[in-house]
């Protein structure tokens, strides 16, 4: 007879980009502390599936949907009976939750909160907005916890849905991992890095509106008027095609590389001369985490929300205005003159261990044995 889980953890899918991998790094330390961990998901495609401890018993259920979803979900809980269930997003929480209604199971429920969901909100079309903001504002009162990245997500979904701040934990990104000092140290053949060639600056993300790597270009530009440099945007995207356009009428096309979804981004980001995050909006960007944990120079927007927490009010990396491409040019060229101590920015980073971030998880989980 299976053992009752202590956790299950519930997401669409591991898709490509942050989110996902960083999950599969805190379920994987969750099941090493001894944790009883299952990972149920609608869509089993994804590169990280093979970063899946096999201590974790991994449930298909077929769809997410907050409707048709119930019978699979219901029939989860009354035979699995987890303790706690983490939900990622709002359609797989109202899922969970309307499927704990229906079965009067005893499984705690608690959401994760990745992102500004103002900020998010506010991209989507009027009527997806307003059916979202009324399923947050219906549905996450009921959960017996939720968790945000950052402080400032947890103050932004406080305001938005009127839930008191006290009632919701923050918990850091589990993104300094053993994994990431090994894979920035394996070998890039790329001759862009070869010694002698000019500085390369290194962007990361969803090739996607809310990254904003049109400013990106065109701060790159702008500095690319003054010096050799040359940039590579690590990720894909629906706006690939307008990027490489938008690059090309900018005269940059010769410095600017594309190489879409790699396995090993570190390898790039370890050996950038500088790291530029252009969001319009985040949650806590691993990606810049990353940056700073490898001692990569690094400039950010000052987007809603992470990136003031994660540099320390700039102290690590300077912050400029969303969507302000001169203020990014010249916050590049000053830190590529003017580098930072590599150590510094590393010994910021520890804030974000994978260990402290299972200890801040399990903890707000009711899972924690302190």
């Amino acid at each position: 007879m299976r053992r009752q889980p202590d956790l299950a953890v519930f997401v669409a899918s591991l898709f490509h980009g942050g989110v996902g991998k960083m999950r599969v790094h805190l379920i994987n330390e969750m099941a090493r502390q001894g944790h009883r961990v299952e990972l149920l998901l609608a869509d089993r495609d994804s590169p990280y599936m093979n970063l899946v401890s096999p201590e974790i018993r991994v449930v298909h259920v077929g769809t997410s949907n907050a409707v048709t979803g119930i019978p699979a979900i219901a029939l989860y809980l009354l035979r699995a009976r987890p303790r706690v269930m983490l939900a990622q997003r709002v359609r797989v929480n109202v899922l969970s939750l309307r499927a704990r209604t229906l079965t009067r199971a005893r499984t705690r429920m608690f959401v994760t909160v990745n992102t500004n969901m103002s900020r998010e909100l506010a991209a989507l079309k009027p009527q997806k907005h307003a059916r979202h903001l009324h399923l947050l504002k219906k549905y996450y009162p009921h959960n017996d916890g939720i968790i945000a990245v950052s402080h400032g997500v947890a103050a932004d979904l406080s305001r938005l849905i009127g839930i008191p701040l006290r009632h919701i934990d923050v918990a850091p990104n589990p993104t300094v991992t053993p994994e990431l000092e090994r894979m920035a140290a394996e070998p890039l053949d790329d001759p862009w890095f070869a010694s002698g060639e000019p500085p390369v600056i290194v962007g990361m993300g969803r090739l996607e509106p809310q990254k904003d790597f049109p400013t990106l270009l065109r701060a790159f530009a702008i500095l690319r008027r003054k010096r050799r440099c040359r940039l590579i945007v690590l990720g894909e995207g629906k706006e690939r095609e307008s990027l490489l356009r938008q690059a090309t009428e900018l005269g940059i096309a010769e410095d600017v590389r594309f190489p879409g979804f790699v396995k090993n981004p570190y390898a790039y980001l370890s050996r950038a001369a500088l790291f530029a995050l252009s969001s319009a909006w985040e949650g806590s960007p691993n990606s810049l985490t990353e940056a700073l944990a490898l001692g990569t120079p690094l400039v950010s927007t000052d987007c809603p929300d992470g990136p003031r927490e994660i540099l320390e009010n700039g102290h690590h990396g300077p912050l400029v205005p969303v969507g302000d491409a001169d203020a990014l040019a010249a916050a590049m060229t000053t830190t590529l003159e003017r580098p930072p101590d590599r150590r510094q920015l590393q010994a910021a980073a520890q804030r974000y261990t994978l260990q402290r971030s299972a200890t801040a998880y399990l903890r707000a989980l009711g899972l924690s044995s302190d």
